[in-house]
């Protein structure tokens, strides 16, 4: 058959074909005018999948035609080509499809629709990408599939250094930054340290410059002792100053020989009339024993203190009971405490232990008998 008899023939069968699809046309016209619009729309969705599928068929029936004729290289070649197509309308219509739904859907719908979407569609991405590389990987001849294996390995192992290092500087910094905060206090320290010994040295150099000021007090410390000695005896004080640290009370330290004249003396002088006794207590200093007698006169207005030092192994001075009935308990106290022996006490005894008790805890060397108690 020539290539003439062949174009003839086509050309017959397309007139024909399209004369029958114009008949198919005017006959479905025909139809939905006569037909209610619920059927036409059925009848028009009908039309289209027949026309849908006769187009397929057609298109496969020309496709296989077209692959008999041509060699193998281009049949592959075609497929490919009709399989991609087939792919991309597949796609289009199902985007077309979804699209359609979304607009349909209200929004919480559409949004859970869009996530589905998007998650099946990574997870189509994920495995299309595992099968390709499970592909390319059994493709590859065995050394390249080890060389692949050893470059993640290498990767894998860089990453992993990577934070290593990274967690090593930060711990660093941290370190760094505690050596910094320790350096800074002790820098802290020590200027404070500074400055307390610059302000000490100021004050004292200052107070080496400025002389004391005289006491308020001094006047009267004068007074009572030129007294003392003129109606006691001139060796009848040891010492005597202004207590600065007690409020400037001034002090009288007295012999323990002339302790009871002297302190009879300030009772019953009229001038001075040192009538209340409001503190009497003894201290053991390990060198010796003090007694502290602290008098208030009400006549001057004015407290003083007169003090006595005793021997500590054989610590014995004169009661002032007789002058002051309110050092009756306070002897009693540092006999018991101390074991200072007051003589010519009206009762001297031990009111806080009991009488067998051994020893006097408030000396410095006191050891208990009972170690338990």
């Amino acid at each position: 058959m020539s290539e003439k008899e062949d174009l003839v023939k086509q050309k017959a069968a397309a007139a024909a074909k399209a004369k029958a699809a114009a008949l198919a046309r005017k006959q479905a016209k025909g139809e939905e005018a006569e037909k209610p619009e619920g059927e036409m729309d059925v009848a028009k969705q009908k039309a289209a999948a027949a026309a849908k599928a006769k187009a397929a068929a057609m298109a496969q029936k020309k496709a296989k035609a077209e692959s008999a004729e041509k060699p193998e290289g281009e049949t592959d070649i075609a497929k490919q080509k009709a399989a991609a197509a087939a792919k991309a309308k597949a796609a289009a219509m199902a985007r077309k499809k979804a699209k359609a739904e979304s607009e349909e859907k209200p929004e919480g719908e559409t949004d859970i629709a869009k996530q589905k979407a998007a998650a099946a569609a990574k997870a189509k991405a994920a495995a299309m990408a595992r099968k390709k590389a499970k592909a390319e990987s059994a493709e590859k001849p065995e050394g390249e599939t080890d060389i692949a294996k050893q470059k993640a390995a290498a990767a894998a192992k860089a990453k992993a250094a990577a934070l290593v290092r990274k967690k090593e500087s930060r711990e660093k910094d941290n370190d760094d930054f505690e050596n910094a905060k320790a350096k800074a206090i002790a820098a802290a320290k020590a200027k404070a340290a500074a400055a307390a010994k610059a302000r000490t040295t100021v004050k004292e150099s200052t107070e080496d410059d400025t002389p004391d000021e005289p006491s308020p007090n001094q006047a009267k410390l004068d007074r009572i002792v030129h007294a003392i000695e003129r109606h006691v005896g001139q060796e009848a004080l040891i010492d005597h100053y202004i207590n600065r640290l007690s409020k400037d009370v001034p002090t009288l330290v007295a012999n323990p020989d002339t302790y009871f004249s002297i302190a009879k003396f300030l009772r019953y002088d009229e001038q001075f009339n040192f009538s209340y006794l409001s503190e009497l207590h003894g201290t053991d200093f390990e060198s010796h024993m003090e007694i502290y007698v602290h008098l208030h006169s009400f006549n001057m207005n004015q407290s003083v203190a007169l003090k006595v030092k005793l021997d500590r192994d054989s610590p014995i001075i004169p009661s002032l009971v007789p002058l002051w009935s309110g050092a009756n308990w306070p002897e009693c106290e540092a006999y018991d405490l101390l074991g200072i022996n007051f003589q010519e006490h009206p009762d001297l005894k031990r009111i806080l232990l009991g009488d067998d008790w051994k020893g006097y805890p408030l000396r410095k060397d006191y050891q208990p008998y009972d170690v338990e108690v």
